[in-house]
């Protein structure tokens, strides 16, 4: 993604941006809006960045069983997803790893 389609990942949007996506899960993924809803059950290591410098994505995890976040790519702490509750992960351009923060 472009850094001039950044606006698909701001808090506030209209509705001229796209609706969030739902992506399969796998070792790495590529969010292209705030949110995105994530199937299945594969470990996530890597989530490519949508725009090169800070950025914030939540991911919402429609399966039972989601496959835990590794911390052999880009994600800074292990995390087991919850089904249907989203995790907010915010990316640090200078570590180049992502954070997740509990969304309550």
């Amino acid at each position: 993604m472009s850094d001039l389609l950044s606006q698909d990942l701001g808090v506030a949007q209209s509705d001229k941006q796209p609706l969030p996506p739902t992506i399969a899960s796998a070792a790495t993924i590529a969010p292209t809006t705030r949110l995105t809803f994530v199937t299945g059950t594969v470990t996530i290591a890597t989530i490519t960045p949508p725009t090169s410098g800070y950025c914030e994505v939540l991911l919402c995890f429609t399966n039972g069983a989601p496959g835990v976040f590794l911390t052999s790519g880009n994600i800074k702490t292990a995390y087991q997803p919850i089904q249907n509750r989203p995790i907010l992960l915010c990316y640090d351009p200078v570590s180049a790893k992502w954070w997740a923060a509990a969304v309550i």
